[in-house]
């Protein structure tokens, strides 16, 4: 999950780097969470509060009452990483008041700096890669004992689908589920083949139970999590062969139904998915059930085909537009958005004006855009040089986003006058009296509040204006 620019890349990093908190269990013990960064960084440390939790620790919004306190890190840009070392030296001075305090680092970054975290930067008592939380209970009693820990070796197996993450999210309507750990896609430009290692599938019944457990305690919406969500495969390799004849396999669009038909008033949603594997098939299952939002995120990071082939990312700029073709016939009115990356390595300026050309055929409804960052370990920095200047990479981001945002603009306006079932969030932050949802676009839609509706209930809504970012609308009755 991309930031915009520099402006929603601040409000995203803000947001991202609260504390999610609940109080899961009554506990002596408590534990401070900040996440940063991607989805999956959420997800995970939701299970990382359950995996606490059953050693007696509840969750607070509170860090100075804090026994523990951990950062679920990103490294996917350099202002991310600059905001963890901030967060970490704030939490370092508070150790100066509070010595028994144990302060440690998750997730990317953890695996990405290991030692130098510990012991050059002396930031931090433990470093846990994402695929060692389960060890984070003995951790931390060797953190007590005086002791450094660190854990960052990747696990091929490691799916943590038996654990039933907290939710620590306070709106109570929408849920991550995680169904792949990992990426196999090697894109140039990326970090996380070498945080999050390779690709593995969750057993679908696991996820299955997960979203009907959700649905039970009054989630309405849940999002399948993936590095690519079109590639799970369960019980087959990643070249289709099927690793035990005796059980039954599953793919992406399989597992979709199975979690469509848990319950018709669950959405579905799903992220991200890969240009290169999306099928037809997954499309086919989006139409047939109501309850799978029309909806897709598709990065194409550039529109170029030279330069997709320098960030390895296995299709073409006529392979993506085939995609879009196809979702635009078998999902009529589907929304789309995308990740671009601007200035990536000799990058041209023809090059760059073919990705402006592709936001003109494609017109998204949202994008993701940012300025090339290269990433340590990754075959882009080995194989190319960073060459476009931060003066060009400015200009071009900024020509980028004026396209999009005409396109958003009137992409929203089209859909004046048009009824759409909203999912509401709760009340609106600007007025008590309107509440806030979004649609099945993923389209935020605020609306004057009706007797009797409240969160967690769909209500059908005629739009009658909009921003650049919302629909303003009113209820009417079901048509």
């Amino acid at each position: 999950m991309l930031i915009e620019n520099d402006k929603q890349a601040k409000h995203d990093e803000t947001r991202q780097g609260e504390a999610l908190v609940m109080d899961p269990v009554s506990g002596s013990k408590k534990l401070y969470v900040e996440s940063y960064g991607c989805a999956m960084n959420f997800s995970d440390s939701e299970v990382v509060a359950s995996i606490l939790a059953q050693e007696g620790y509840s969750t607070t919004r509170n860090a100075e009452e804090a026994d523990v306190v951990l950062i679920n890190t990103c490294s996917i840009r350099d202002n991310a990483e600059a905001r963890v070392r901030k967060r970490l030296t704030d939490f370092k001075k508070q150790k100066k008041s509070k010595p028994e305090l144990v302060v440690g680092v998750l997730g990317c970054m953890a695996e990405r700096l290991k030692q130098s975290l510990l012991d050059e930067e002396k930031l931090v008592d433990l470093v846990v890669g994402p695929d060692a939380y389960r060890e984070l209970p003995g951790m931390i009693e060797e953190v007590g004992g005086g002791q450094k820990a660190i854990n960052v070796l990747l696990s091929r197996e490691e799916t943590y689908g038996d654990i039933t993450p907290v939710r620590l999210d306070e709106n109570g309507i929408s849920a991550f589920v995680s169904i792949t750990r990992g990426c196999d896609n090697m894109c140039s430009f990326c970090v996380v083949p070498f945080t999050r290692g390779r690709e593995r599938s969750r057993d679908p019944q696991t996820i299955v139970r997960e979203c009907a457990e959700l649905f039970e305690r009054g989630y309405r919406e849940v999002t399948l999590l993936g590095q690519n969500v079109d590639s799970y495969r369960w019980n087959m390799s990643s070249k289709g062969a099927i690793k035990d004849p005796s059980q039954p396999t599953t793919n992406f669009a399989e597992l979709m139904e199975m979690v469509a038909q848990v319950n018709p008033l669950l959405r579905i949603r799903f992220s991200t998915s890969h240009p290169k594997d999306m099928t037809d098939e997954v499309l086919e299952v989006m139409a047939k059930y109501a309850n799978i939002c029309p909806y897709i995120h598709l990065p194409v990071q550039s529109g170029d085909s030279n330069v997709l082939q320098r960030m390895n990312r296995g299709y073409s700029r006529e392979w993506y537009l085939n995609r879009i073709e196809a979702i635009r016939r078998i999902i009529p009115g589907c929304g789309i958005s995308t990740d671009i990356i601007t200035g990536f390595c000799g990058e041209t300026e023809e090059e760059h004006q073919a990705t402006l050309t592709l936001l003109d055929a494609v017109h998204f409804d949202f994008a993701y855009m940012y300025k090339y960052s290269e990433r340590p370990k990754t075959l882009a920095e080995r194989k190319f040089e960073d060459d476009v200047t931060e003066e060009v990479k400015s200009r071009r981001l900024e020509e980028i986003i004026e396209k999009q945002r005409a396109h958003g603009w009137a992409n929203n306006k089209s859909q004046i006058g048009e009824i759409h079932e909203v999912l509401i969030e709760g009340t609106s932050k600007k007025s008590e009296s309107d509440l806030t949802g979004r649609d099945g676009r993923n389209t935020k839609v605020v609306f004057p509040a009706v007797n009797g509706l409240k969160k967690g209930d769909y209500a059908w809504v005629k739009i009658l204006d909009c921003t650049s970012a919302t629909m303003i609308g009113e209820v009417v009755p079901q048509p």
